[in-house]
């Protein structure tokens, strides 16, 4: 008996494939790290979606630096939305803000 044996397809598409490609067009980023447990928790809210999200990496492999473009843009704390206008939120934000602040639909794409 095989238990908790998974199936990776990644071809299948996404919950949120097309939301997550809208918020990009709509001019929206999120500034994250790969170590924040915060970023962690607010791509998972997009499941496998999130490969088609406007992500900027801000942490350099080392993790005790930030990268020039987050420098730049002033980010000093993870996650950070960015929105068309300059408007900024920072923490986890629920996938129904993102989509009020951007106009993007958050139908189901599969």
């Amino acid at each position: 008996m095989l238990l908790g044996v998974f199936i990776i397809m990644p071809n299948l598409p996404g919950k949120y494939d097309d939301f997550a490609k809208c918020l990009g067009e709509k001019g929206a980023k999120m500034y994250g790290t790969f170590w924040c447990t915060h970023c962690k928790a607010q791509k998972e809210l997009f499941g496998s979606s999130w490969k088609y999200a406007p992500y900027v990496e801000c942490s350099t492999p080392d993790e005790k630096g930030q990268t020039q473009v987050c420098k730049d843009a002033g980010i000093t704390g993870y996650p950070t939305w960015e929105f068309p206008g300059g408007n900024r939120t920072s923490g986890v934000v629920p996938l129904e803000e993102l989509s009020a602040r951007t106009g993007c639909p958050l139908e189901s794409s599969g």
